[in-house]
């Protein structure tokens, strides 16, 4: 078993014959969550430190994983630090870098670095590119059949683009399971909404958010950071799939990405989420000066469900919309 702290290059890890894991997922749909933050509180983590980052120390201590892959350029500032508290653990804690400026030739670097330390050969790596495109081809399909037929919920949306972050860390099984939701899902009749949604930055920690904007009346057909898990540009080699990945770079790479897919999806308005204590709280002022449509900033701290407050904005967010609606 292999941990990572967000998206990889997860084919390296097939072709290796790990199994991966991607310790966000595992995190959040523990069934103490909260309990996890805790421990890290306990072991000394500060209180003005992101919930994931000690989340994420506590289900890699609790579930007792030797191997951790930590992304220290692209993601989290902080996991440069808890790679090293790990290490003061006893856990053998490998490092890999998106490069900032996405240099193909920086980022083509690290891609042989990391498929060396794992002993995954070119041949092994191209033939799980090729066998994880056939299983990411079919989450795009639930993507379209998302804003484009309304036959998928944003919160099923949801859970099958972020689990193709480490294919529920069994390929086979993930790919039987899409199966068997597409074949119901296509059979559905169109979902109801009143207001179309995008969803944009990183996954949820609250837990009931898609269910609570579909009780009033809106459906999110777009999940900007879980689409990118599952690779939805096409790329002829490992290097421009990761370097066409927009989640690890700068704020205006995302948004070109992000202003297509909302004109496309005909968007209404924007849920941008934020995670306390998070550097990417600063990028909202980009977003807001740059996306067409109204922003709604939440910000989440702990797992759990939505508060009262949050409730209220939103709310008042959605009424705004629809008055605004012809």
């Amino acid at each position: 078993m292999v941990g990572f702290t967000t998206t990889i290059p997860l084919e390296i890890l097939i072709a290796a014959g790990r199994k991966p894991v991607d310790l966000n997922n595992i995190f959040i749909t523990d069934p103490d969550p909260q309990g996890l933050i805790e421990d890290a509180e306990m072991a000394g983590f500060p209180r003005n430190i992101c919930g994931w980052i000690k989340g994420l120390y506590g289900i890699i201590l609790r579930r007792g994983i030797q191997n951790v892959v930590a992304v220290t350029e692209g993601d989290c500032s902080n996991t440069q630090a808890l790679m090293e508290v790990l290490t003061l653990e006893g856990v053998n804690a490998v490092p890999f870098a998106f490069p900032y400026d996405r240099s193909p030739e920086t980022l083509g670097h690290e891609i042989e670095k990391f498929a060396r330390r794992f002993e995954a050969s070119p041949e092994g790596i191209e033939k799980a590119r090729k066998r994880l495109d056939k299983i990411r081809r079919k989450i795009h399909e639930i993507d379209r059949m998302t804003w484009e037929e309304d036959r998928v919920t944003g919160g099923e949306n949801h859970y099958y683009q972020v689990c193709s972050s480490d294919m529920n860390g069994d390929p086979e099984a993930f790919e039987a399971e899409i199966d068997r939701f597409l074949a119901t899902s296509s059979c559905r009749s169109p979902l109801s909404g009143e207001l179309r949604l995008g969803y944009i930055g990183v996954p949820p920690i609250v837990s009931n958010l898609y269910d609570t904007l579909e009780e009033m009346g809106a459906r999110v057909v777009f999940n900007e950071t879980q689409r990118q898990f599952s690779m939805p540009f096409h790329a002829d080699s490992l290097v421009d799939q990761y370097r066409r990945y927009t989640y690890p770079y700068d704020i205006f790479t995302r948004l070109e990405d992000i202003s297509t897919e909302l004109a496309r999806r005909n968007v209404d308005g924007v849920i941008h989420y934020v995670q306390s204590f998070c550097f990417r709280q600063i990028e909202d002022l980009i977003v807001r000066k740059r996306l067409k449509v109204p922003v709604l900033t939440l910000e989440g701290d702990r797992p759990g469900p939505m508060d009262a407050r949050t409730r209220i904005r939103i709310e008042g967010f959605l009424e705004m919309m629809k008055a605004r609606k012809p």
